[in-house]
């Protein structure tokens, strides 16, 4: 556990170096864009001085990490308002979709793939496994900001059903959910039509057969908890995943959270806001990748013992 930890934070400072030097690569004067062009050059070397951005990288670099490590993550160039509350505005809405999304793609993929091992078992209804197979590669392929183009085209657009961007209620979280959950929930579904198979060929299974058990007994109360250890490990893996994968879904609806934000930050030149964001959705995931591999190493010590 230890360990664990230990990575842990040796990501996170990896995380901070790493979001540092992508954003001062930026090519552009953040200044200059924050004061328009019209500026005067006075003006602008005393906005920079004020700002710390004359000193050299090193320093500026400490500057950021203390404040970092002291919960100041510094204010926006452009509206002086604190990154901390700007990150707090929009965690939330970035954070209800990643956990919908995250729901739907188990509620959809559990089922799914437990249908299709079961139906597709000894090798049987081989058009059904070349569907299901077929099907989910090509979902899982496809990007999520693609799914988002063709949603919004098809519900929005043509059919109108569907509010097309912005949140404004219940029905506004439809296709953004939709759009990140798609990928994911035939990824999910794959690796529960592996694990459910495996499980199917187990001499537990054989015994559960030979004394005439129901079907429905075997499969739901013996081989889905056996099949669901590695499925849930992926799903909570997949939350870290769908935050960060929120950003292009985010832009593309309109979706006022950390990712629209951060997309506006950066073609801004806004470089404290996009140095927090960056940073709280690496430390996300993080967190949530540290906390799946904690609760398996108290779930399954085995995976420990191979570790070591």
């Amino acid at each position: 556990m230890l360990r664990r930890l230990l990575r842990f934070a040796a990501g996170l400072a990896a995380l901070m170096v790493a979001t540092f030097a992508m954003i001062h690569l930026i090519p552009g004067d953040p200044v200059r864009a924050a004061l328009g062009p019209q500026a005067p050059p006075e003006l602008i070397a005393a906005r920079r001085a004020a700002l710390g951005l004359d000193d050299p990288l090193v320093q500026q670099f400490l500057d950021y990490a203390g404040g970092v490590f002291t919960g100041d993550f510094g204010t926006s160039f452009l509206s002086g308002e604190p990154v901390g509350q700007i990150v707090m505005d929009r965690l939330p809405n970035t954070l209800s979709l990643a956990v919908l999304a995250t729901l739907v793609s188990l509620l959809v993929a559990v089922p799914l793939g437990l249908w299709a091992a079961i139906r597709t078992e000894n090798g049987r209804n081989r058009g059904t496994e070349l569907g299901f197979t077929t099907g989910t590669g090509a979902a899982v392929a496809v990007p999520e900001f693609l799914y988002a183009i063709g949603l919004v085209v098809v519900f929005a657009v043509v059919l109108g059903w569907l509010p097309p961007a912005g949140k404004d209620g219940a029905l506004s979280y439809v296709l953004p959910v939709a759009a990140l959950s798609i990928g994911p929930a035939a990824l999910i579904a794959r690796l529960v039509r592996a694990e459910t198979a495996r499980e199917l060929g187990s001499d537990y299974v054989r015994l559960a057969r030979a004394k005439r058990l129901p079907a429905l007994r075997v499969h739901l109360r013996h081989v889905l908890p056996n099949a669901l250890t590695a499925t849930l490990t992926t799903g909570g893996l997949l939350l870290g995943g769908l935050i960060a994968g929120s950003v292009l879904v985010e832009f593309v609806f309109a979706w006022p959270g950390l990712g629209m934000r951060m997309t506006e930050a950066i073609t801004q030149k806004d470089f404290p806001v996009a140095q927090g964001v960056i940073l709280v959705y690496g430390a996300i995931v993080l967190v949530v990748n540290t906390g799946v591999d904690l609760a398996l190493a108290v779930l399954d010590p085995k995976s420990t013992i191979k570790e070591s």
